[in-house]
């Protein structure tokens, strides 16, 4: 018997699972642990190396019955090895498949960015199935986006591919991004920004003008689902703050259209719980900005949940001859 490894490292939690080669589409045993993110991120690989060994050892599974593996990682990798920066790891430059593989001595090992490792899984095995293309947006923390294109993700010539949480949406924004920029697209689409639109709008006393104090002013710590479950009451405070993200996601996804054409998007992460509201607020403002020849793309919300990352990593080497290195 065969198996890849896949893993799926996180700025918290790393999680694992060990996969039938032929079919990785779902784990056959998980197990995770903590990222320790001390001392710039230097025990990220080993810890992940010695806990794979050990649950292995533990289900009694040889490391030479072990093909491949395959890692989602959270910053830009190029060559489908080398990440460029991971802030919320501590990295700078590290050749994680090198690394990886020379710890547990796995053959064969592929790195790419978590988001496109989300979108490979969503498209092969989850809400993509039967298309050949397709951009995935994860909309947590920040917004991240992989995107497939003919069963090949696309990386770019930095690994920046993808990278729409970063597109400049508003010239005139006085707060700065995570990025060190202003006004991109995750300031106002991702969960923080929803709630950052919200506290914004309390603040201003908007919810008294619009005609009676929002749910929102009882929450003193309100969250981004609070916000959502808010606006789907009909709180219009809440709902001009989800409008403003969607509608600023749909424009940012027109972009994406313009560029790379998938023909499926594809809605993940903690603001897709808002459902078909929210999907329908995206695809409204998608098909306004969009070029005409795009405006049929679909909408999917994502299917796999948390463990798409970890599919598509162990999926990355699915169609891969073992003569093949990772392309560039």
């Amino acid at each position: 018997m065969s198996y890849i490894i896949g893993v799926d490292i996180g700025g918290t939690t790393m999680k694992s699972g060990l996969f039938e080669a032929e079919d990785p589409k779902a784990p056959l045993y998980t197990w995770s642990i903590p990222t320790d993110t001390e001392d710039g991120g230097a025990r990220i690989l080993t810890d992940a190396a010695e806990a794979c060994l050990r649950e292995l050892a533990r289900i009694q599974v040889p490391i030479g019955e072990i093909q491949a593996a395959g890692i989602g990682v959270p910053g830009p990798v190029t060559g489908g090895a080398v990440v460029h920066g991971c802030p919320n790891l501590g990295w700078g430059t590290v050749d994680v498949s090198r690394d990886f593989a020379s710890l547990t001595g796995i053959p064969r090992v592929e790195t790419q960015n978590d988001a496109n490792c989300a979108a490979l899984g969503e498209l092969l095995y989850g809400a993509g199935q039967g298309a050949d293309s397709c951009a995935m947006v994860v909309l947590g923390t920040g917004v991240g986006c992989g995107v497939v294109l003919d069963g090949k993700i696309l990386t770019g010539r930095f690994g920046a591919a993808g990278e729409i949480g970063h597109l400049p949406m508003k010239t005139d924004e006085t707060a700065y991004c995570g990025c060190g920029k202003k006004g991109c697209l995750e300031q106002y689409a991702s969960a923080t920004g929803l709630v950052r639109e919200a506290r914004q709008r309390l603040d201003s006393r908007l919810d008294l003008r619009a005609g009676g104090p929002s749910v929102l002013r009882s929450i003193p710590l309100f969250t981004a689902k609070d916000v959502m479950d808010a606006a789907r009451s009909g709180d219009p405070l809440a709902l001009s703050a989800v409008r403003t993200g969607a509608e600023m996601l749909g424009r940012g996804l027109a972009m994406v259209a313009c560029t790379a054409d998938p023909g499926l998007f594809i809605l993940g992460g903690g603001l897709a719980q808002g459902g078909s509201f929210y999907l329908d607020l995206v695809r409204a403002s998608y098909r306004a900005h969009c070029y005409p020849p795009s405006q049929e793309a679909e909408f999917r919300l994502a299917a796999l949940g948390p463990q798409a990352g970890l599919i598509g990593a162990a999926a990355l080497q699915r169609t891969r001859p073992a003569s093949e290195p990772p392309s560039l």
